[in-house]
């Protein structure tokens, strides 16, 4: 039997697993622990659970020891050293004018590596960047290009619900979250109200999204016709939260029923307009077609008023081309020499 706990490096990050080696641990403890990085300082999270050997993960690493003050001490010396290293590479980035965000600074804990992290539009060529900050640290550097949504379950924050951010608090993975889920819950598709610090939609909206669906699907959809007692009309409103729909009846009156009172064969499809009998679908459209032409050629009825602009631009239109035809005909006559005979004098 190998005893297994659950341990995350960083504020709702990722769980790992490692075996306690041993050691009497309890969650809330700090832990030194074996890593593909080297040693680092962790937090236990779930309290040790035994597991045959046979489900045991496979290359598990074990916990060193719990960590000791001078252990502490060490992390504390690694936190003013990234702030420190975080104001001198912002202080290079606008010397050299770089389009790229720095989000954050880690030190390992054994001090042999610092990971910038940063956000940037495209491809960002930080070559001499990295000469700089080796030169000033004298550590090996890594710059690692990151999303907003890590960014800000980085740097954290407060968001619009007045609560600390869902990502820098408890959510330890990012779920797709889609505009579908906004249209499920009736909520306004406003991008300020649906956006979360990040610009991306707020994660929360994936909580209920599932509670949702399936309680409107005890609810007959907008646009059914329902018949329950003495209403009969068609659902224009669903309230999910109380499990009611609003149908309008007959007479225009809105009436509010309860979903459990409605049974599935008390709701219908609203009825289509009989189809022309002998009239086939292509003879449908070359009428519709038609009518549209038509419609489409009916002069408007402002055109139609006497005394008004449409009127008067026709008339001089029809002056205008008047005017053309007679001074084509008078040049064809001058051409044919038509005419002339009529200047000359008969001989005496």
């Amino acid at each position: 039997m190998v005893k297994i706990v659950k341990a995350q490096f960083q504020t709702a990050g990722k769980l790992y697993d490692f075996g306690t080696g041993g050691l009497d641990l309890k969650p809330g403890d700090k832990i030194i622990v074996e890593t593909e990085r080297g040693r680092s300082i962790a937090t236990v999270v779930t309290p040790p659970r035994e597991f045959e050997d046979s489900h045991v993960p496979e290359g598990l690493k074990h916990a060193v020891r719990i960590a000791e003050q001078s252990d502490l001490a060490s992390a504390a010396r690694n936190n003013a050293r990234e702030q420190e290293a975080h104001a001198f590479c912002i202080r290079k980035i606008k010397e050299r004018g770089m389009e790229m965000k720095l989000v954050k600074v880690e030190y390992l804990f054994d001090g042999s590596k610092a990971i910038f992290y940063f956000t940037a539009d495209g491809r960002v060529d930080f070559r001499e960047l990295v000469k700089d900050l080796a030169h000033q640290f004298h550590t090996r550097i890594e710059m690692r290009q990151i999303g907003v949504r890590d960014e800000s379950k980085m740097i954290g924050g407060i968001g619009i619900c007045g609560r600390e951010l869902c990502c820098s608090s408890f959510l330890r993975e990012f779920e797709p979250v889609s505009v579908k889920m906004a249209k499920e819950q009736n909520l306004a598709l406003n991008p300020t109200k649906i956006s979360g610090q990040c610009g991306r939609l707020l994660c929360c909206l994936g909580y209920e999204y599932e509670t949702y669906c399936s309680l409107k699907r005890c609810l007959p959809k907008c646009g059914k016709l329902v018949k329950c007692g003495n209403a009969e009309g068609e659902v224009v409103k669903q309230n999910i939260i109380s499990g009611t729909v609003l149908i309008k009846t007959d007479d225009d009156r809105l009436v509010e029923l309860k979903g459990d009172s409605i049974k599935p064969e008390d709701i219908s499809e609203r009825q289509k307009p009989p189809r022309r009998e002998g009239v086939g679908k292509e003879q449908e459209k070359e009428s519709r077609s038609s009518a549209d032409t038509e419609r489409r050629e009916k002069p408007r009825d402002r055109d139609q008023k006497p005394g008004n602009d449409g009127e008067q631009r026709r008339e001089r239109d029809a002056a205008k081309t008047q005017n053309q035809q007679r001074g084509e005909r008078g040049s064809r006559d001058r051409r044919s020499g038509k005419g002339r005979d009529k200047d000359k004098k008969e001989p005496k």
